[in-house]
């Protein structure tokens, strides 16, 4: 019975210590990345891979739709016509699959 009670307080003292090592790290790890999120440059970078991905789905779009024609769902059509709305009221104007003859 000894022994059990000497092993238990050790797993009970050993879980205490560790979670709180644990925590310790955890809070690092969370600090470090919030100030990488929160660097100007890596805002930049995000906002303009946003925007870039934008862009060419709405020229995706365009491409396809003239391939297939009116067989694009509503809801997709939908989501693209406010996506070009929103790069519109930006000043962009695409010409992207446009021929120049």
């Amino acid at each position: 019975m000894r022994y059990r009670l000497t092993f238990i307080a050790g797993v009970a003292l050993g879980y205490v210590l560790g979670t709180r090592a644990g925590r310790e790290r955890y809070e690092q790890l969370k600090k470090s990345a919030r100030q990488f999120a929160e660097n100007p440059a890596v805002r930049n970078a995000a906002e303009s891979a946003a925007h870039s991905g934008r862009d060419i789905a709405g020229k995706a779009y365009h491409s396809v739709s003239d391939k297939v024609g009116d067989k694009v769902p509503a809801s997709v059509a939908e989501r693209v016509r406010s996506l070009r709305d929103r790069s519109s009221q930006n000043g962009f104007e695409d010409d992207w699959g446009t021929t120049n003859t």
